[in-house]
């Protein structure tokens, strides 16, 4: 039972260490101006949908970049909106 118990948690501060690695990670490329930073995201994503932020995800498909952004309008629908990380323009608006 200890021997499980030591190794469940690996992966745990695993998980831990690679968050920490990813979020200076994406300071860094913010600070380098190779992507925009959060609040000029959710700016213009919010620009486009309007309502209460749910979740932001930095995500990588075919070497670019993209945040999705899910937004709760005030009619209820969840809108995910994608914008380009480097430039901020829009990849698509989407019903989640």
């Amino acid at each position: 039972m200890a021997v499980l118990t030591i190794a469940g948690g690996a992966p745990a501060k695993d998980k831990q260490v690679k968050k920490a690695e990813a979020a200076t990670s994406i300071r860094a490329a913010v600070e380098r101006g190779d992507i925009l930073p959060l609040p000029r995201i959710l700016a213009l994503a919010q620009a486009r949908v309007k309502g209460e932020v749910l979740k932001i995800e930095l995500e990588q498909d075919d070497g670019v970049l993209s945040y999705e952004v899910k937004i709760l309008t005030k009619k209820g629908r969840v809108r995910e909106v994608e914008l380009d990380a480097r430039t901020g323009a829009l990849i698509k608006i989407e019903d989640d």
